[in-house]
């Protein structure tokens, strides 16, 4: 597997915020990238058009990420396209805001199948397509770790999905396939817009940071990028945490 040119590429919620900024990363390396999405049509062209400019090829693929069958079908698709897949980035998330002891159990489903059960059943279908030096590379965030009001559900999906990437990655070694999560701090992306506070939030984010920056979706599409080249083949099953050292702190 060559260092970006002309691989080919998944990115799942690929149309805005991280996963557009790892579309854009990957098509300046010259790869063939496929920007999954779901509902917003537009931003998903608009990432597209900007792959092309940037130097890559850009393949849009619509898909609801709950449904399994709708999953086989995307990376079905891919395979028909392409003929084989070099990097899955599993970045497509889903959520609800709310206190665990206020969930719902389709509020629950919905979340886990959207950022747990999705990450599983991408990397069945797409392990099936890569050759040693694949990659499989999820997005996680600090809520798996650390408790956050409101984020129960995603907090424990997203715990699921890192517990699952040190599994497939020992199943997958022997492939020369790694399988590696990136755990992104605060990044600020329109979804802050929908969070009640969501401006005044990251404002303290950024002044508790010791850099007092927020990391940037191309802060974490850079990792994402070195976890998918040949130098990084000996990391296998990680969680590498990019949050400018928001952890370190008590």
């Amino acid at each position: 597997m060559s260092d970006g040119v002309s691989r080919t590429v998944l990115v799942t919620g690929g149309g805005r915020g991280i996963g557009r900024a790892i579309a854009l990363r990957f098509a300046e390396a010259g790869a063939r990238v496929f920007v999954n999405f779901f509902v917003n049509r537009e931003a998903a062209e608009k990432t597209a058009r900007d792959v092309e400019l940037r130097g890559g090829t850009a393949e849009l693929l619509q898909a609801d990420l709950k449904d399994p069958a709708e999953i086989r079908r995307l990376v079905a698709e891919v395979e028909h396209r392409a003929g084989r897949l070099d990097v899955l980035v599993s970045n497509a998330a889903s959520g609800v805001l709310r206190d665990g002891l206020e969930l719902s159990p389709k509020q629950w489903d919905w979340v886990m199948a959207t950022n747990a059960r999705a990450l599983l059943i991408l990397a069945q279908e797409a392990a099936r397509l890569m050759a040693s030096g694949g990659r499989i590379i999820a997005l996680s965030s600090l809520g798996s770790r650390r408790v956050i009001a409101g984020y129960a559900a995603i907090g424990v999906s997203k715990a699921a999905l890192e517990a699952l990437t040190r599994y497939l990655a020992a199943e997958l070694a022997a492939k020369g396939i790694t399988v590696n999560t990136v755990s992104a701090g605060a990044v600020e992306t329109d979804v802050w817009q929908a969070i009640p506070d969501g401006a005044a939030a990251l404002s303290a984010i950024r002044a508790r940071t010791p850099g007092g920056a927020l990391v940037t979706p191309e802060d974490v599409a850079e990792v994402v990028f070195f976890l998918a080249s040949p130098a990084a083949q000996a990391i296998q099953g990680q969680v590498l945490t990019v949050d400018g050292g928001y952890s370190l702190l008590a």
